[in-house]
């Protein structure tokens, strides 16, 4: 085993003098100090042959204390990686060098206060001028060889060697991405194209783009909204893509004043725009359905006239009317009530129809990577804890055809991460033959290991347990990167 330390100095404290410590430096959000690479893991059953790739988390693990109050989405980027190979599993871990990563560690303290404070006083902050830390701690996601490593306001997407961990710098492609992107580009395998939008505060406030399987922007257009939103995510299909106008917005009140504030206005419909994929802005058609928010979409794709789109939708996405200290606002905004939703756009006749999949609180979905934009029949999600703070306390299967769900909890003081599907090797696409594979960290004995499962046999647990050399944060998002991927990148 080796450790890499860079002199981390940050220590939990309070968010404010008066309020109580903030749960997200502390128990199973507390940041690691140490970079780490460690090989032959402790295996606890036996890692399937036909299970060969690496398994990516990113999350956010502040190097400094912050300055102010902390919010969760505040910390450094930092991914966690296990790769298996015939049986084996190594473990490394890097925080992503982005541009204010290496700016504080020049000058050994933190210089960002978060989005919970005013963000005047910091040195930059992403291209539209929000003043806010880019700090890439949100997605992973495998482009022509590489990792993206993006952040959740649109900002630049780090490429880091999903091997080495090494950050490659801010992704240009090759000079012709201009502006930022958002936190979960879309890839489709089919193709190696890349979908992404970038939204701002001022006009152009939304523009959508396309990266061409040779890594260059080959399409990118305004689209006109009538203020300033916050979309989180977006969908493709194998013709078309899909935007979001939903009513989750910049207080105006509090960006006058430099602060960033949410807030959700229910007199406004969720709105839904479809175009062509290598379309512009004028060819656009929206579909209005009831106010909600989005974060995830789990997948979309064409059936006939219409386009289907499945979500994890959530209804209320405001704190608590009893939440009036800004840490209560927090912990109530990332306190997330998310179902299974379906929207249907006939491009026919205009008309939009929606539906409820399931009552159960799940996000962070997945599918497998190689049908993005094709009609799924499975997908996976994690089920949240009814707890204070955002914990996934499960693992859900849906099946799309079948219309049925199978469940597994991880037990009492035991929280996952997202789980990708990890295909077998030479399995057919879209089917459970795979594996769903995922961090937990056991919070009674202060451990993490990385568990993997049968996806056709979800319910019966693990059928492997890697035990890790050092505790993983709880974080955000993850992907798989297949052994066949990995051998490209080598050749």
């Amino acid at each position: 085993m080796t450790s890499t330390s860079e002199q981390p100095l940050m220590v939990a404290r309070t968010a404010d003098a008066a309020e109580e410590p903030n749960p997200y430096l502390l128990g199973v959000y507390a940041p690691v100090s140490t970079e780490i690479d460690a090989e032959d893991l402790q295996v606890i059953g036996e890692i399937p042959k036909d299970l060969n790739g690496v398994y990516l988390r990113n999350g956010p693990n502040p190097r400094f204390a912050p300055e102010g109050r902390y919010h969760w989405f505040d910390g450094d980027g930092m991914i966690h990686a296990v790769h298996l190979e015939n049986g084996k599993a190594r473990y490394r871990n890097r925080w992503v060098r982005t541009k204010a990563f290496e700016a504080e560690s020049a000058a050994g303290k933190g210089l960002w206060t978060g989005v919970m404070e005013n963000p005047r006083g910091n040195p930059f902050g992403n291209a539209h001028g929000l003043g806010l830390k880019d700090n890439a701690n949100t997605d992973v996601v495998f482009h022509r060889g590489r990792i993206l490593a993006t952040w959740y306001l649109c900002g630049s997407p780090y490429a880091v060697d999903p091997l080495s961990l090494e950050t490659l710098g801010a992704d240009d492609f090759l000079g012709t991405l201009v502006g930022d992107m958002m936190a979960h580009p879309k890839v489709d395998e089919a193709t190696g194209e890349l979908f992404w939008f970038d939204y701002g505060p001022r006009p152009p406030y939304l523009r959508y783009g396309v990266i061409s399987a040779d890594g260059k922007v080959v399409n990118t257009t305004e689209i006109e909204l009538p203020g300033p939103r916050l979309p989180h995510d977006m969908a493709i299909t194998e013709r078309y893509a899909v935007l979001m106008d939903l009513p989750l917005v910049q207080d105006a009140h509090a960006a006058k004043q430099g602060r960033h504030k949410l807030h959700f206005d229910r007199s406004m419909p969720s709105r839904f725009g479809v175009m062509p994929r290598y379309g512009n802005g004028s060819q656009i058609r929206w579909f209005e359905a009831s106010p909600c928010y989005i974060y995830h979409v789990v997948n979309a794709w064409e059936q006939g006239d219409e386009v289907v789109l499945d979500v994890c939708r959530v209804r209320k996405p405001a704190p608590r009317a009893d939440a009036h200290t800004p840490l209560a606002k927090m912990l109530s905004y990332l306190r997330l009530d998310a179902q299974l939703h379906r929207y249907r756009f006939d491009l026919r006749t205009g008309a939009c129809h929606e539906e409820p999949l399931d009552d159960a609180n799940t996000e962070f979905p997945t599918v497998d990577a190689r049908g993005v934009g094709r009609r799924n029949r499975y997908s996976y999600a994690v089920h949240i804890s009814p707890e204070s703070t955002l914990k996934f306390d499960g693992l859900v299967r849906y099946d799309n055809l079948a219309g049925a769900k199978t469940e597994y909890r991880f037990g009492p003081g035991r929280w996952g991460s997202e789980a990708p599907f990890a295909p077998r090797e030479g399995a057919a696409a879209d089917s459970a033959d795979g594996h769903l594979v995922t961090f937990v960290q056991d919070e009674r004995e202060g451990r993490s290991e990385l568990d993997i499962f049968d996806a056709a046999d979800l319910a019966a647990g693990p059928v492997a347990r890697v035990l890790l050399p050092q505790r993983v944060p709880l974080g955000f998002h993850a992907t798989w990167v297949r052994a066949d991927q990995l051998e490209n990148l080598r050749s």
